[in-house]
């Protein structure tokens, strides 16, 4: 097993390389270059500075975060095909750099949601928050702008301005699209990538819906052991493979996750973990919380062991820290939290290795 950190780039994230090196037991980063709208080509000399720069800091680079697929795709229109090309070209100029996974999501409009971004504990921290009752009353729209008000001036993966400026016209797309249709859009897509992921060395490892249940009406495909079944067998390949998210999986009580992980750890169809811990509070309602188990309603040894115990040796990293000792950052995405997580969850894994 490997640690990482997520890493948003120099001048667009509150935490430094210096820091991240800083943090024991963490030996790289998954990357993000979020510069490039859904649907265009990550150019090669660009990769290739960005990997180059954190390897100079002693940092390993083999897991790339937020390669967006385009709403067309998803959507299965005429225009997909073109998107398609640039998708594949971009798996191509990844594999140069030597990165090994690829983590994209299938979600149709919203990568994720929470309902408050900045929801107060109790002990002066404060986290992301979801409630399906705040969602009552207000529309898509509204809930897009709320979220890109409150980020503390930092964009958010999957809420890109971009991609959410057609909105209306895109969900009005959707309402003839059914988890159906979604699938098959899906097997066309992965049925193009994945032969030159095989060739080139790259894994795809498909992100889960977050939270883990339908939105405002649109198909989810992608928040339970039996769609993930359905999706690796799309096409059967290591190729086609998960990032193995247990906040976002685990949003839903009726996820068993560390069961989860063993169904698909013993298939090789792991390609890269996010761990982190959430609070449930009622019915579609939970809180992101620290990644003690105790914290939250997730047990995160017996997550840890499912992974150990199933021979995980890809890269994983904490997620979704809170925002504490009056940290200002991305949310979620601050320091402190996300670099205690890390201890945790090493101390957690040499206690298996020493069992």
């Amino acid at each position: 097993m490997k640690m990482t950190f997520r890493w948003y780039g120099e001048g667009n994230d509150s935490v430094t390389l210096e820091q991240i090196r800083q943090i024991p037991g963490c030996v790289g980063l998954m990357g993000v270059l979020d510069q490039y709208k859904a649907g265009e080509v990550w150019p090669l000399d660009v990769i290739k500075d960005y990997v180059k720069h954190v390897n100079e800091q002693g940092l390993e680079v083999e897991v790339i975060e937020s390669v967006n697929v385009h709403e067309d795709i998803k959507m299965g229109l005429t225009t997909r095909d073109q998107y398609i090309e640039n998708y594949i070209q971009t798996i191509r100029n990844l594999a140069q750099c030597g990165i090994k996974v690829i983590v994209y999501n299938f979600m149709p409009v919203f990568d994720w949601l929470r309902t408050d971004l900045a929801h107060e504990i109790g002990d002066g921290s404060n986290a992301l928050f979801y409630d399906e009752e705040d969602l009552k009353g207000t529309t898509p729209l509204k809930l897009v702008e709320d979220t890109i008000k409150n980020c503390n001036g930092f964009t958010l993966p999957g809420w890109e301005p971009e991609r959410l400026k057609e909105l209306e016209h895109t969900l009005e797309i959707y309402k003839n699209i059914n988890e159906e249709n979604l699938l098959e859009n899906y097997k066309y897509f992965l049925e193009r990538v994945i032969p030159v992921c095989e060739e080139s060395g790259i894994r795809m490892a498909v992100h889960p819906d977050d939270p883990a249940w339908p939105l405002f009406g649109l198909p989810r495909i992608a928040h339970s052991q039996e769609g993930f079944d359905k999706i690796v067998k799309l096409v059967d390949s290591p190729a086609n493979s998960l990032c193995l998210c247990t906040g976002s999986l685990g949003s839903s009580p009726d996820n068993n996750i560390p069961e989860i992980i063993r169904h698909f750890g013993e298939m090789n169809r792991i390609a890269c973990a996010h761990v982190r811990n959430v609070k449930y509070l009622g019915y579609r309602k939970f809180r992101e919380s620290s990644h003690l188990s105790s914290d939250g309603s997730l047990d995160m040894y017996e997550i840890m062991r499912a992974f150990f115990e199933t021979g995980f040796d890809g890269c994983i990293r904490p997620d979704h820290g809170r925002m504490i000792w009056n940290e200002k950052a991305r949310p979620g995405y601050g320091l402190y939290d996300r670099a205690l997580g890390i201890a945790y969850l090493n101390g957690i894994w040499e206690s298996l290795q020493k069992k």
